[in-house]
């Protein structure tokens, strides 16, 4: 499996697995009191981590303002230090938050907003450009979208950012983004459990990099959830919001259904000596040539394993196909 992946047609080159810093912002809710980080957080642990995935060849990082309310990106800048010239740097914008209290507070599409949070972004990661700007409003009205993509070519003339994306599951909305010279990815949902195939085929068909969030659907696809495993309080999957699939209401934990589909695929996924959460980011690779699987972590541990999938490089054709038959679609 080829180890590279080109962000669309900018020629930014990124390591075909990306890491996604949601969970190391460590703590922060919504202003009604719903948990949206990964729950408690060692930032020292979390540096450690980064350095430790670029040491194992990772060299492509997504964050977003709003994660831990500015935290992760602090911590992520932090961490990169000096070697911030050896990695693609992606964040998102388009929520509003209160760094002091870690609530998310509301969403801003406006272009005068995106320039403030461009702003912000840039001095909490202790950079002048950022690779990848993503709108992070999954929904937002396609004529505004239009109008911010048409921002997003302002900074990429500004020297701000290099390249722009939308983090959106609607391929309709992808598309608006599309159109610009500068757009090089979709940030979408897939995962073995959660296949993509309409956005699968509009990154082949445009030529676009598939930035895959939950490629482990959460935690599920790591083989470690048991049913009836509690969550702590301060963990989004705690108390799961609607768009939140896989985990039960009131902290019970994992769905049992979702947990049987896991160890239905238990031996494809751990084929040629794959951890579970290895073969289900070989089975992205497999997918789609432009897949970029962005999964989570928090120690240094889960660092290692979650690098260590590109040692084993993508699933064979076959075991993509037992794979469906396994799920039945």
């Amino acid at each position: 499996m080829e180890t590279l992946r080109t962000l669309g047609p900018t020629g930014i080159e990124v390591s075909a697995l990306g890491f996604g810093c949601w969970a190391i912002g460590g703590e922060w809710e919504s202003a009604d009191g719903q948990p949206l980080g990964w729950g408690k957080v060692d930032d020292e642990e979390s540096v450690r981590a980064v350095r430790r995935a670029l040491d194992l060849g990772v060299t492509f990082f997504d964050t977003a303002d709003t994660y831990g309310a500015g935290h992760s990106e602090r911590v992520l800048g932090r961490a990169l230090g000096k070697r911030r010239a050896d990695v693609v740097v992606a964040t998102k914008w388009g929520n509003v938050f209160d760094e002091e209290t870690r609530t998310l507070t509301g969403a801003d599409d406006s272009p005068e907003y995106a320039r403030r949070a461009l702003t912000a972004s840039l001095k909490r990661l202790d950079t002048d450009h950022i690779d990848l700007y993503q709108l992070h409003l999954s929904d937002a009205d396609p004529e505004r979208a239009a109008e911010l993509r048409d921002v997003c070519e302002d900074f990429v003339r500004e020297g701000l950012i290099r390249a722009y994306a939308w983090s959106t599951d609607d391929p309709a909305r992808a598309a608006v983004f599309a159109r610009g010279e500068h757009c090089a990815a979709v940030q979408h949902m897939a995962n073995v459990l959660q296949d993509a195939p309409e956005m699968f085929a509009l990154c082949a068909e445009l030529g676009l990099a598939s930035i895959n969030r939950s490629p482990l659907a959460m935690g599920l696809l790591t083989g470690r959830r048991r049913s009836g495993q509690a969550l702590e309080p301060g963990d989004i999957r705690s108390r799961p919001p609607q768009w939140l699939q896989g985990f039960e209401e009131g902290g019970s934990g994992a769905d049992p259904e979702w947990l049987a589909r896991v160890d239905a695929l238990r031996d494809v996924l751990t084929s040629d000596g794959r951890t579970p959460g290895q073969g289900a980011l070989a089975w992205l690779w497999a997918r789609s040539p432009h897949a970029v699987p962005i999964p989570g972590f928090r120690s240094v541990a889960q660092a290692e394993q979650n690098a260590g999938a590109l040692e084993k490089g993508a699933l064979t054709a076959g075991q993509l196909a037992e794979v469906d038959r396994i799920l039945e679609r």
